[in-house]
């Protein structure tokens, strides 16, 4: 599941009051992960989640996108593939337990570069291109105000974005330009990435509020 699903998959769940679940993707932190649901207490160790490891040379640059399409076009459904890790040289990819072995089989190139493929050291996981901290000043704490200075974009273009449906709060799809956002909230602007509100610092001399914004990029 994406984070939106699990969002909603959580929201049902604690609705019928059943608490004996659990979502995990392979390692801590994943976005996309699997949800299980236990008669006992949740294991993580029960999950049919397996890591595969593909190395290249580093002189050739691979994206995510790459390591995708390379497993579409074996017929496999998005919902088998969680989080993919890369990095110059390496990538990592989470499957489902279920293909893992027909993946190893199949692949021994991402477009036109080659590739080994073994199960990956979960302790060395690449650290993708990593996060970075920014610094706005808004006239308040609305959405589309966030999505503007996030995105580069006047304010009457934020908002069609946000009509549009095209950016998540907290990983549910938001139109509500006017909604208010919090820190720790976590916006998802189609094309641009994720973003947490991770601290609000006060105001300027001119009223305006300092923002930081994390961005996973």
């Amino acid at each position: 599941m994406n984070e939106e699903q699990q969002a909603a998959a959580q929201k049902y769940l604690d609705s019928v009051r059943f608490t004996e679940y659990m979502f995990f993707g392979g390692y801590e932190n994943s976005e996309r992960r699997v949800l299980g649901l236990f008669f006992d207490l949740p294991n993580e160790n029960e999950f049919p989640v397996d890591a595969l490891e593909f190395v290249y040379r580093p002189c050739d640059k691979l994206s995510h996108r790459d390591f995708l399409g390379a497993l579409m076009s074996l017929g496999i459904e998005r919902e088998a593939v969680g989080d993919i890790l890369v990095e110059d040289g390496r990538c990592v990819v989470f499957v489902k337990s279920e293909i893992k072995d027909y993946v190893s089989s199949q692949i021994t190139k991402i477009g036109r570069v080659g590739v080994k493929v073994s199960d990956a050291d979960l302790s060395k996981l690449p650290q993708g291109r990593g996060v970075e901290e920014l610094c706005f000043s808004v006239s308040s704490l609305r959405l589309d105000n966030l999505v503007a200075a996030i995105a580069g974009l006047s304010r009457e273009k934020a908002k069609q974005l946000i009509i549009q449906g095209n950016v998540g709060h907290n990983y549910v799809t938001s139109q509500n330009v006017s909604k208010m956002i919090s820190e720790g909230d976590v916006l998802r602007i189609r094309g641009k990435g994720k973003f947490i509100l991770k601290a609000v610092l006060g105001e300027t001399k001119k009223h305006k509020i300092r923002i930081i914004i994390t961005h996973f990029r």
